[in-house]
């Protein structure tokens, strides 16, 4: 309810201002377990993103929204909270795998779980490598996978800027990609190395951003 009445609210302030543009949204199933996989431009791409869709989407967040102090800190929370968002603490060894287990149980309860596959922000407009927790997630929960392309976040809110500029933002959404011929080789680095590579290939079609295969941090290790 929280939810919903904060979606309106907030929902209809930002499209007025911002009127994002917005293609294809019929793609995504509306009932069901389903995996959103945008790109990542901006912080705002995990708000644009439920923005702009009926259903709920639940995106995962740094802890550090959930704890901040005063007024900022208060407001933070509420609004992460009320739109869903997973605390994830980073800093934690077991980070990656709670943060699957998290996104798991959204999924296995017939909701919509949004990840980036690139796992940060691009540092420069081009759409880099995915990691690929997003086919681990796909091949435990038999969900499909929605390529989504954000184009014009990061003009939005460019980094170090806290609030963000008028500036024209599209959202388009892909053909749902289905990994269940798959099933039973989450185990298989060669295959979750391909399913997240078809998954990023379809997002580069989306937004026409230029393909860089390398992780955004330099001395990651590959998959």
């Amino acid at each position: 309810m929280l939810y919903a009445v904060s979606k309106r609210v907030v929902g209809a302030v930002a499209r007025t201002i911002y009127r994002p543009t917005v293609i294809d949204a019929d793609k995504v199933p509306t009932t069901g377990p389903v995996i959103l996989a945008p790109n990542h431009l901006a912080v705002l791409d995990s708000f644009i993103v439920p923005l702009v869709l009926p259903r709920p989407v639940a995106f995962l967040a740094k802890a550090e929204y959930f704890t901040g102090t005063g007024a900022k800190g208060a407001l933070m929370k509420w609004l992460f909270s009320t739109w869903g968002a997973i605390p994830v603490d980073r800093g934690k060894g077991r980070a990656a795998k709670e943060s699957l287990e998290a996104a798991e149980k959204v999924l296995r309860a017939g909701g919509a779980f949004g990840i980036h596959p690139e796992g940060t922000r691009s540092p420069d407009g081009r759409l880099y490598r995915g990691r690929t927790g997003v086919a681990r997630l796909a091949l435990s929960t038999g969900a499909p996978v929605v390529p989504v392309a954000l184009t014009g976040t990061d003009k939005l809110q460019p980094r170090g800027k806290k609030i963000p500029r008028l500036h024209p933002v599209s959202v388009r959404f892909g053909d749902p990609l289905d990994f269940k011929r798959y099933s039973g080789l989450d185990s298989s680095l060669p295959v979750l190395r391909s399913i997240t590579d078809e998954i990023m290939y379809a997002i580069a079609e989306l937004s026409d951003q230029e393909y860089v295969d390398r992780y955004q941090r330099p001395g990651a290790a590959a998959a």
